[in-house]
């Protein structure tokens, strides 16, 4: 007796032969998308890449680069501190960069994958906060000068003192940064910018007071545009904020005081917490490459401190001293320290400040 026909195998015949086809089409899917991206998550100040050499990251290295942005150190510093986390590169002020390392918030650099470094130009390091590298890689150096509308002033001396001018009384701003403003008023008396004397600081606080008289405001948002619209005759501010606004209005002129100013820089770091470790080693070394570093500074108008890169920027930028600050300026000027509990003498003579006629 014939044994009785069933469809078990001609069911699981085309149950393979579903699976097969549905396995083809997500591999056409899947070379058609390209495999899943990894996600690289940057904190930074806003506008402060070069949006094709971001694009150009992302295509190199298949991923995605999402960026999140903070207005200053200390918001971005107290945002972590409240639990915030999933960063795989930071770029803080070198010194909030101090801050962050000796509270263990920061990873060692691995500089085996970072052959760039050797582009980091060297003059720089001998002022940088973090000589060695060793948790953190400079990305853009700025510092603060004057700026002021020449046909209002005409010819002036390049110093701090311009601040005393009759002629600028309330048009005028400083920013609203108790670092900055305290150290412009240091280096005005020939202290250092991160003087932790109470009597230079007293003396500083002074000077910010008299200074005070002359000023619309402290501000450090829209001076630059005040100044381009002609609302302020003379602000203190970023080197490369009023660079950008002064191809708006021809009539600014940018100086850096005689007796020296403030250098900053914004360094990558690496948080402890980083999840794409090898990713933001890869993204340090690309915008450490000379060529990625000139286009990057000709498109922010700050400077990164790469060697290499110098020869192939814009003559615009070689040659603007704002930007390549003059030998004996540069001499007397200073990098912004982390300057620990010296902190509430500043705190108590810029509250002192803001409290005064």
């Amino acid at each position: 007796m014939d044994k009785p026909t069933t469809h078990y195998g001609e069911k699981n015949m085309m149950k393979k032969m579903m699976m097969g086809l549905v396995a083809v089409g997500m591999a056409v899917m899947v070379s058609g998308c390209g495999a899943k991206k990894t996600t690289l998550n940057v904190y930074t100040w806003a506008d402060y890449i070069k949006p094709e050499l971001l694009a150009r990251f992302e295509q190199e290295n298949n991923c995605q680069v999402i960026i999140d942005t903070f207005d200053s150190n200390e918001a971005m510093y107290a945002k972590l501190k409240a639990g915030a986390s999933g960063y795989d590169v930071i770029m803080p002020s070198s010194y909030m960069v101090k801050t962050m390392h000796n509270q263990g918030m920061l990873q060692k650099i691995d500089k085996s994958k970072i052959p760039n470094l050797k582009n980091v130009d060297t003059d720089y390091l001998k002022i940088a906060v973090d000589k060695d590298m060793e948790h953190s890689v400079p990305y853009m150096l700025t510092n603060t000068g004057i700026a002021y509308l020449g046909s209002k002033l005409g010819e002036v001396e390049p110093s701090w003192s311009l601040l005393d001018l009759e002629a600028i009384k309330g048009r005028a701003t400083m920013l609203n940064d108790m670092r900055e403003t305290l150290g412009a008023a240091l280096k005005f008396l020939g202290y250092s910018i991160n003087s932790v004397d109470e009597k230079e600081l007293a003396e500083a606080r002074d000077i910010v007071i008299r200074w005070k008289k002359n000023l619309a405001k402290f501000e450090n948002e829209q001076y630059k545009t005040g100044l381009a619209s002609g609302e302020f005759f003379l602000v203190h501010g970023y080197n490369g904020d009023i660079l950008q606004v002064m191809e708006e209005n021809e009539d600014i002129v940018f100086v850096v005081p005689q007796e020296g100013t403030s250098i900053s820089c914004d360094d990558f770091v690496i948080p402890k917490d980083a999840k794409q470790v090898d990713l933001a080693h890869a993204f340090i070394n690309f915008f450490h490459d000379a060529e990625v570093a000139a286009e990057n500074t000709d498109f922010v108008w700050y400077l990164c401190p790469n060697a290499a890169a110098y020869p192939l920027m814009s003559e615009d930028i070689r040659n603007d001293p704002s930007i390549f600050l003059d030998p004996e300026v540069k001499a007397r000027s200073e990098v912004i320290d982390d300057i620990g509990a010296g902190l509430a003498l500043y705190t108590k003579m810029w509250d002192e400040i803001k409290a005064a006629e």
